[in-house]
Formats: C-alpha cells, sequence, structure tokens
C-alpha cells in the first residue's frame, strides 16, 4: 500500500518534461530548530516528546518554502475535517508509540542471566518514528524509520538508535519540517487532499524536492543479502546501511541498482541460505501491477518478470517462495486512486472482490506459466514460509489471514490476524487451508536457514492489545489441528504492562548442518509501561515455556515497531 508515495506522484505529478531538470534550483536555507515541539494528549495516557533535530550550516527559508508551508498549515487548521482517532497524533503517538531522539551507542548494562556466544553480532529492529511532531493527521505507518540496534561481542553489549537517512528525512531535516505527503493520512477530504497536492507538485516543480531521489521513510524491516544490509519500506527502494566497530548505525546510500528512481521495492525479500538468493517484487498503481525479480547471490538484480495478468491494484504487502515456485496472494485491499477525486481514501476493501493466490514459477523468465486461483475469505498480510511436498505436487505455505480486514486501516483492535496453513494442490489447482492457532498472532517467523524448505517450528507475538504484542507463542507445525485447532507448544507472556514485537530466532550453531531446527534463541525488545523502560530478552527456543536466560537493560525506551533481524558478527565485518 505504500507503493502510493512514489507510483502516485510518478503517474500524476511527473507529466511535464521540465520538472525533471530542477534540481539544481533548489534555494539555500536557514533555520533555527533549537525549539522542542511537544505533543498533548487528552486521553490521559504519557506521552513523550522529542528535540527537533539542530541544523548545521547556514540555511534560510526562501519565499517559495514558506508559502508551501503555509498552505500545508492552513489545510490542517482550516480543511481537514476532525481528525478520526486512526490518524490523530493525540492517540497514534500515545505511550510507546511516541517517537525519541537519536542515541548514539552506548553500553548497557547485562541485568540477568548471561549472553550467548552465538548473539555475537548486532539485533537490528526497524519501526516508525516521526522526526517532526505532526502538525496535522498522521497515521502509524507514516513515521520515518528508525533502526534500534542492539550489538553483542564477548557477553557485553552496546545499544545504538538512528534514524534511516533516507532523501526525504535528509531534505525535510534541513527545511525544518515535513515537506512529503503522508500517504497514509493525508486523504482526509477532497479541499484537503487537492490542497495538499498542490503543495507537492509545487514543491517538486521549483525544485524543493526531486520525487526522483525516493519519497519512502525506510520505516518497516531490515535484511541481508548479496554481502548488504538493507533498511526497506515498500514505498521506495532500499537503503544500505551498515554497523560501525562501536555499534553506530550509519546510513550509505538509497540503493539504486533494483529499480529505475521513481520505483520501489518489496518491504519482505525473501533470501535463500542455501543459495544465497534474494527474491523480490514491487506493486504499482498502474499496469503492470506486480513486477517480481530474482537477485543472485552477487546482489546483482536480475531481469523482471512484469505480471500483467493481475488485474488490479492491490495490497501486496508480503509473498513467499518455495524451492520452485513464488507465491503471491491477490486481496481485497485494493488501491483506487480514483476514490481521492471522491474525497475518499485510495486504499479500501473491496468486499465483492474474490481473494487469489497467484503461482508462479520461482525462475520465470515471463509469466506464461503463472496461474491464479481464487481463495474466498482470504486476505493475506504476512507470510512466513512456504515449502512443496508430494513431490512438489502440494505447496504449504503457513502465512496471516485477517478477518474482519474491512477494520484494517481504521480500527485494528477490530482485526483479528488468524495464522493458517494453506495447501495448494498444483495439479487441480484448489487450495485448502485450516487455523492452526485460536490466538490472534502476527508478525510470524522461522529459523532463517529454513526459507522455501520444509518447517516444523515457527514463532510468532500475540496480539491481546492492538496493536500491541503481549507475548510470543511457539507452534509445531507437524501436529494435527483437526480437533484442537492449535499447534502451539510453548508460549511466554511478557507480564503485566509489558509489551515487545516481532520475535527473532537466532541459532545456537549456525554453521552445524546437523543442528536441530529450534535449537537456539529468540530475542526481541519488551517495553514496560509501568517502569517506562525498554529491555532486551533473550528466550531459550527449546525449553516448553520459552525460559529467559538473559536480559539487558536499555538506556533508552525503544518505541513499538516492525521488523528486524540478527547478523553474525562475521557478516557484519563484512559490510
Amino acid at each position: 500500500m505504500e507503493t502510493l508515495s512514489s507510483s502516485f506522484l510518478q503517474k500524476y505529478s511527473l507529466t511535464s518534461p521540465p520538472l525533471l531538470h530542477l534540481q539544481s534550483k533548489t534555494p539555500t536555507v536557514r533555520i533555527n530548530l533549537n525549539s522542542q515541539p511537544k505533543i498533548s494528549s487528552s486521553i490521559g495516557t504519557t506521552v513523550h516528546t522529542k528535540k527537533a533535530p539542530k541544523i548545521t550550516g547556514k540555511k534560510k527559508h526562501s519565499i517559495l518554502t514558506n508559502f508551501f508551508k503555509s498552505i500545508d498549515d492552513f489545510v490542517c487548521k482550516f480543511i481537514d475535517p476532525p481528525l478520526r482517532p486512526a490518524i490523530d497524533p493525540k492517540y497514534v503517538l500515545a505511550g510507546n508509540f511516541a517517537p525519541v531522539d537519536e542515541l548514539p551507542p552506548t553500553a548497557c548494562e547485562v541485568e540477568e542471566g548471561a549472553l550467548p556466544s552465538c548473539l555475537d553480532g548486532a539485533y537490528i529492529r526497524n519501526g516508525p518514528n516521526p522526526q517532526f511532531t505532526p502538525r496535522g493527521p498522521h497515521h502509524l505507518f507514516d513515521g520515518d524509520g528508525m533502526l534500534h540496534a542492539i550489538k553483542i561481542s564477548n557477553g557485553k553489549a552496546i545499544f545504538c538508535s538512528r534514524f534511516v537517512k533516507t532523501y526525504k528525512y535528509t531534505v525535510e531535516r534541513e527545511i525544518g519540517f515535513p515537506v512529503v505527503i503522508n500517504y497514509f493520512s493525508a486523504f482526509t477530504s477532497l479541499p484537503a487532499t487537492m490542497a495538499r497536492y498542490t503543495a507537492a507538485i509545487g514543491r517538486v516543480f521549483f525544485g524543493e524536492y526531486d520525487v526522483r531521489r525516493g519519497t519512502g521513510n525506510a520505516n518497516t524491516s531490515v535484511s541481508h543479502f548479496g554481502g548488504k544490509l538493507f533498511a526497506h519500506s515498500e514505498s521506495d527502494l532500499p537503503y544500505t546501511i551498515k554497523l560501525g566497530s562501536d555499534g553506530d548505525i550509519i546510513t550509505l546510500r538509497r540503493h539504486e541498482e533494483y529499480g529505475e528512481p521513481l520505483e520501489q521495492m518489496t518491504a519482505h525479500p525473501k533470501v535463500d541460505r542455501e543459495t544465497g538468493e534474494a527474491f523480490a517484487y514491487r506493486h504499482n498503481i498502474q499496469r503492470p501491477y506486480l513486477t517480481y525479480f530474482r537477485i543472485n547471490s552477487d546482489g546483482i538484480k536480475q531481469p523482471e518478470v512484469k505480471i500483467f495478468s493481475k488485474k488490479q491494484a492491490s495490497l501486496v504487502h508480503d509473498f513467499a517462495i518455495t524451492k520452485n515456485y513464488a507465491i503471491f496472494p491477490d486481496s481485497q485491499i485494493v488501491i483506487k486512486p480514483a476514490e481521492i477525486i471522491k474525497g475518499n481514501q485510495p486504499a479500501l476493501v473491496d468486499p465483492k472482490k474474490v481473494p487469489k493466490l497467484g503461482i508462479i514459477p520461482r525462475y520465470a523468465e515471463d509469466e506464461k506459466e503463472m496461474w491464479w486461483v481464487e481463495v474466498p475469505g482470504y486476505n493475506c498480510m504476512h507470510a512466513v514460509n512456504a515449502w512443496e511436498e508430494d513431490g512438489g505436487d502440494t505447496i504449504v505455505m503457513v502465512a496471516t489471514n485477517l478477518l474482519s480486514v474491512e477494520h484494517f486501516m481504521d480500527h485494528q483492535e477490530l482485526v483479528h490476524s488468524s495464522m493458517e496453513r494453506l495447501e495448494i494442490n498444483v495439479k487441480a489447482k484448489t487450495v485448502a487451508r485450516r487455523p492452526i492457532s485460536t490466538r490472534c498472532l502476527d508478525f510470524g517467523v522461522i529459523n532463517p536457514a529454513y526459507v522455501g524448505k520444509k518447517t516444523r517450528y515457527m514463532y510468532a507475538a500475540i496480539l491481546t492489545d492492538e496493536p500491541k504484542f503481549s507475548g510470543v507463542v511457539k507452534l509445531d507445525l507437524s501436529l494435527p489441528t483437526a480437533e484442537s485447532g492449535d499447534c502451539t507448544v510453548a508460549s511466554r507472556f511478557y507480564g503485566s504492562g509489558c509489551y515487545g514485537g516481532e520475535p527473532c530466532f537466532v541459532p545456537r550453531e549456525p554453521d552445524n548442518p546437523t543442528a536441530e531446527e529450534d535449537d537456539g534463541y529468540i530475542v526481541n525488545y519488551v517495553f514496560n509501561e509501568n517502569t517506562q523502560e525498554s529491555k532486551f530478552i533473550v528466550m531459550d527456543a527449546k525449553s516448553p515455556n520459552l525460559e529467559i536466560v538473559a536480559i539487558v537493560k536499555l538506556p533508552q525506551r525503544v518505541p513499538y515497531g516492525f521488523h528486524g533481524m540478527f547478523v553474525r558478527e562475521c557478516d557484519l565485518q563484512k559490510l
């Protein structure tokens, strides 16, 4: 859905050739940002504030810069209707959803237990963290990407939080306020939308913002392949990052080798540890609505497969691969830019649409062998894994299904995320599915060595206070679920007022091919809303209750966020 942020401007704002040659007209600006913006709350929840970033260099605002800002301010004050809770900053950024300042590498206290040697490396988690207090509507997905990394060496830990220095972040930091439209919250009414787009197109036309350099916030996930480490959002191409020897997080550049200047890439590439390849795609609001591609083990993008058999723009947030196939969901969450003209959000649920799955050969050179199968009632958000059985005649996929999907954007507390097992009959082209847990689960993960292979164990976050995660479960996918409807074999709740995020599995012996699949640790950041402290916890993945073996007290609060990963020290040194 974030693809709107680049492809909408590509389709509707860059139709005039002169717009592509105006970067040299970018004005020099001088600003003073030593004030501290505040977010007030009317709902009795602790709301944290953050200082605006200090700007170095001598800059000043041009008349045009101030003119466009005045349009933004006028829209927020006089045109926007009363904000829904889902886009009202008082609610969206309350409590531990509020942003934090950057934190340079800081030593941490191991409060309990000892850190296993296999954790030598870094756990890095991404998430939204707006660098400025929103002046108007703001959705949780709109914030600038901030990476929170804990680097471990010989049982000692260093923690660091840094913004991903995207082009969007850098331009807005220099100007001193947001200039890129928030694509999850800006469409409050037709007059407000038209006014905001007038300002946005004006900024492009007069050279204050070059959309060819990206509009994404890199706030969704982290991946490692081709010898590089990436921060992702699906509204842009990925940004390469690295960790210094001191644990500091450094943004290197926008990785434009994976697409054209105005294109984007999924935030969920799939990496086959055995071959070293990565598989990815982009979805768009114009044909082709889906484009699939492979990245070889050297990090070089291979020819694209444009998929014209997908008939409509829809949310394709995640997908899965097996040894021989790639599987794409086509959900009821559709994207219709024409709805903006009616004063509506462009992303909406079409109740008449029948969801589908698209299956294409993993190494396809075109879409000739791709086929689609209808799966009524199935709206996938996150795919955990997929593999083949019965000699390749059956594809098994484990993924979430959003029940009551119509509430996805505005009332996530009403959505039940069901973890399901889908069995796709390749010959008959049919799909059977069943839930594998009775709980509301999301952010499922596996041992990363098993991507595309038959998997027995997976781990997922427990949603009990949407959109917060109160614990983690371990599921044994080999167990039948006909009677109980649940294959949970272990679980751990973090405690009253304590919430975490996506679990991350770290194998105990990553170089041992005979190691058991679940021989390792689950790591996570957990925030205690009672003490206002964040901790890094390490759990034994094989124990019956996911026993905690180590706790690290962090020097700064970690806001609730999205996806992360663990990177070994030997891989960090190669970046």
